[in-house]
């Protein structure tokens, strides 16, 4: 083997290393439901020292003996990130128990979709969201950062919306504290680079999770289990941005034409009225409940070769879509 042979091959090792995620400490919150469990779970099956941070003490503990009955390792910590003393507690309690934290997850998350004209008398509906999306993920950020900058190594996920970049109508206060959050985060990740700490913002779409049920069906969406992917690959590669094609060619409207984006979009708010929630209407438990067919649905044919080919060239063709993965 030549010298430089073996350099690649030290090089290449050296990355996969860097991007193995076995006995790494990681913190997510939100981690009793939706893409928080989705996310710890396949986290832990990737080898982490999982922490989870909820507020809902009883399924969070159902989450922590799901990890520990498939093999991971898992604790729980009951958490509310609205609260300074709380994060504080748990923060120092992980430390004294465990030492450090390598990453971080900030998916806790609140959403409120109202269009403004009904917001005009609920300013606590903007003040909720900005005290879980923007300050709850900057408390555990501002209380890890230390520990991270003193050990050289740190990466922080936070857990944006691809609506950030489309604007999307009747999410003002939603989308305006994720705003701030990737704003946070762009500066941070220049102060920090010299401290060895990273951080990637994902851009989400529409996830199929508890948080979006009371907005009723909102068009395509993706699964938990889609989303915690995405943050495993968060955690590995450790991108700037992770974005899909949707938030980047709605990022180019604006930029190229901004006019005919904002009358799309005016459509798309004239063609969805608010919800019965938003409205105030009290919504019986059957009305949130999906549809259901009234005909027995057949079990999908599998695909040919030809079929799965193209779908893993058009896959691929879709990352080089600039701003599909950063």
């Amino acid at each position: 083997m030549t010298r430089a042979s073996a350099d690649d091959t030290h090089l290449r090792g050296q990355i996969r290393r860097n991007r193995d995620l076995t006995g790494r400490h990681v913190l997510i919150t939100g981690a009793s439901s939706g893409i928080g469990r989705a996310a710890a779970l396949a986290v832990a099956d990737k080898g982490a020292i999982v922490f989870l941070l909820a507020r809902r003490a009883d399924q969070l503990a159902a989450v922590v003996e799901e990890i520990r009955a498939e093999g991971g390792t898992a604790y729980g910590y009951h958490c509310d990130v609205t609260d300074s003393d709380s994060v504080d507690r748990t923060v120092q309690t992980i430390l004294d128990e465990h030492g450090h934290v390598d990453m971080l997850v900030n998916n806790a998350g609140r959403s409120i979709r109202r269009a403004i004209h009904r917001s005009t008398d609920r300013l606590h509906d903007f003040e909720r969201t900005m005290a879980v999306n923007y300050f709850g993920a900057l408390r555990l950020t501002l209380a890890l950062l230390p520990q991270m900058r003193e050990r050289k190594f740190g990466h922080i996920v936070n857990i944006s919306s691809a609506g950030v970049q489309v604007a999307t109508p009747r999410y003002s206060a939603y989308l305006a504290s994720k705003a701030a959050l990737d704003k946070f985060t762009e500066v941070a990740a220049v102060e920090t680079m010299a401290d060895g700490v990273t951080f990637t913002t994902i851009h989400m779409p529409l996830v199929r999770t508890p948080m979006i049920a009371p907005s009723g069906d909102q068009g395509p969406s993706e699964s938990p289990e889609w989303a915690a992917a995405t943050i495993v690959r968060a955690l590995t590669e450790r991108p700037k941005r992770i974005d899909v094609p949707l938030g980047t060619f709605a990022e180019y409207g604006a930029l190229l034409t901004p006019k005919i984006r904002d009358r799309i979009l005016h459509r798309y708010y004239r063609a969805l009225p608010d919800s019965p929630a938003a409205k105030g209407e009290q919504v019986d438990a059957a009305d949130d409940e999906p549809a259901q067919s009234p005909t027995p649905q057949r079990a999908p044919r599998p695909l040919s070769t030809a079929r799965r080919v193209t779908g893993t060239a058009v896959r691929r063709a879709a990352r080089w879509v600039p701003g599909t993965h950063w």
